[in-house]
């Protein structure tokens, strides 16, 4: 039975959102966060374990100071305050890829609390408070086969790769965050956006949601104004910023949905599906009882030197707002320009065409225009279109030139999203250069003036304005490989008039 959801402007006029996240972070560590494994993407399934990753008894774990400096350096970029003492936490359940049956991780002390990160939206800067950061191990990948989508249900049977288990994680988990109305969705999506800029800033992860070094829990809840918050759901796993921002929407259209027929919300983990914008139930949540936490014996306290805080605090680099302010000022745009750029996530995208050669309008021109339409069509993000800012600075290169007209580069950007080269490559093999014999031109000018006898005497009386016939005339003939302007100034020489 198919249930007809509300319209979106119904919810945020009936229910307030309330709506909190929670963020992993691969960290790009050399080693595992126990033991001496890789943490290479990639590679034959479970070739990057050892006993201690692999939980065998007899092995004992030990920290990874590389990945204890890079939280503290998250924590600190995030306006935390980083813990004198904490240490780490068995969180105990069953699953198959969890070779040890517990996952080390942090419980009650975490090492980064009551932190904070500006986000703008819509031109208002909105304060996400964060409650905690804290330090744990990756759990290894099951792969479900055999089924339809993927997942366990209708699987006929059950993979599992360790390769993952033991990684570096860190958890950035919000506090709950009210107060956004219709804009809660675009809130989660500009949320994530800026924490990753702000991680990829640091250096310590690529932070490549397409690989799950970055991942985003979701929780959605709804009450009616003047009501205690709703129960939430925590739409799991949810890997594209787009996608962030569609697990909102549609949670919040489905609670609305089932608060509308007068049902009750379960408090439940749910998948999200990208094919259709929906999510669909996982398990009953659990709570921080049903893990039974209690101190990792195998593992000393962490303690870290406030000296040593203080030293990796001072050399934190520029982040990413006050980047972009410094880069808006020299590339001269204005607020909402600027704020264009953000939305699309152009921003690094943009900044690299202009070290590869373009103009700033150049670069916008093309990352803003033409590639994110195409981002919009195929629902990708924009940095995976299929084009390379050093790409979109050679075609620029090539307009500016007057080797492509901008008609004629739309057709090269199409080749190198297809993959087909480089725009040099890709105009030569589709001789789709601008017509520069001038011999040509002139051929084609006269051809077109004694064609339109009528428009041609319109010019000589006058009303340059209808040269724009005979200039279409042309680039019909020429099948659009002329310089329009070009072609302009040679219809009106031809024909004795002043441009």
């Amino acid at each position: 039975m198919t249930t007809t959801l509300p319209a979106y402007d119904e919810v945020v006029a009936r229910y307030e959102p309330v709506i909190g996240l929670e963020t992993h972070v691969e960290l790009g560590t050399r080693t595992k966060m126990f033991c001496g494994c890789p943490t290479d993407f990639g590679g034959e399934p479970n070739t990057r374990v050892c006993p201690v990753c692999l939980g065998l008894p007899g092995s004992l774990p030990v920290a990874n100071k590389a990945a204890i400096e890079a939280i503290i350096r998250i924590g600190l970029a995030l306006n935390c305050s980083i813990a004198s003492w904490c240490r780490f936490a068995r969180k105990n359940y069953f699953y198959p890829d969890m070779p040890k049956n517990f996952q080390i991780s942090q419980y009650d002390e975490p090492i980064c609390v009551d932190g904070y990160l500006d986000v703008e939206v819509d031109g208002e800067l909105v304060r996400i408070e964060i409650e905690r950061v804290h330090l744990e191990e990756d759990t290894g990948k099951s792969l479900h086969v055999g089924g339809a989508t993927g997942r366990i249900h209708g699987a006929t049977e059950s993979l599992v790769d360790y390769n993952r288990a033991g990684i570096p994680l860190v958890e950035i988990v919000t506090k709950p965050i009210p107060g956004t109305g219709t804009l809660a969705p675009v809130v989660a999506r500009a949320y994530v956006t800026e924490l990753r800029d702000v991680i990829r800033t640091l250096g310590v992860s690529d932070v490549r949601m397409e690989e799950g070094s970055l991942r985003c829990d979701v929780n959605t809840s709804l009450n009616r104004p003047g009501e205690e918050w709703g129960t939430r759901t925590e739409t799991k796993n949810v890997n594209s910023l787009r996608s962030v921002e569609r697990a909102v929407r549609s949670e919040m259209l489905r609670q609305a949905s089932v608060l509308d027929a007068g049902g009750r919300i379960t408090q439940e983990t749910r998948h999200f599906h990208e094919d259709t914008g929906d999510t669909t139930p996982g398990r009953s949540k659990e709570t921080a009882t049903d893990y039974r936490y209690f101190p990792e014996p195998d593992l000393v306290p962490l303690a870290p030197d406030p000296s040593w805080v203080a030293e990796l605090k001072a050399a934190l680099p520029e982040l990413p707002r006050v980047h972009r302010r410094r880069l808006q000022e020299r590339w001269g745009l204005s607020d909402l320009d600027m704020q264009s750029v953000v939305n699309a996530g152009a921003v690094e995208l943009i900044e690299q065409t202009i070290a590869a050669g373009a103009t700033p309008a150049g670069a916008r021109k093309w990352w803003l225009g033409e590639l994110s339409r195409r981002a919009n069509e195929t629902g990708v993000e924009l940095a995976a279109v299929g084009a390379t800012p050093a790409q979109v600075a050679e075609l620029q290169r090539l307009v500016d030139e007057g080797k492509l007209n901008d008609k004629l580069a739309r057709t090269v950007l199409e080749g190198v999203v297809a993959g087909e080269g480089s725009p040099a490559e890709i105009m030569s093999n589709r001789g789709l250069g601008v017509v520069s014999d001038t011999g040509a031109l002139t051929a084609a000018v006269d051809e077109a003036i004694a064609a339109n006898p009528d428009v041609a005497a319109k010019v000589r009386g006058g009303k340059v304005a209808a040269a724009g016939a005979l200039v279409g005339a042309v680039m019909k003939t020429t099948r659009g490989q002329a310089d329009a302007r070009t072609v302009r100034d040679m219809v009106l020489e031809r024909l004795g008039v002043e441009g």
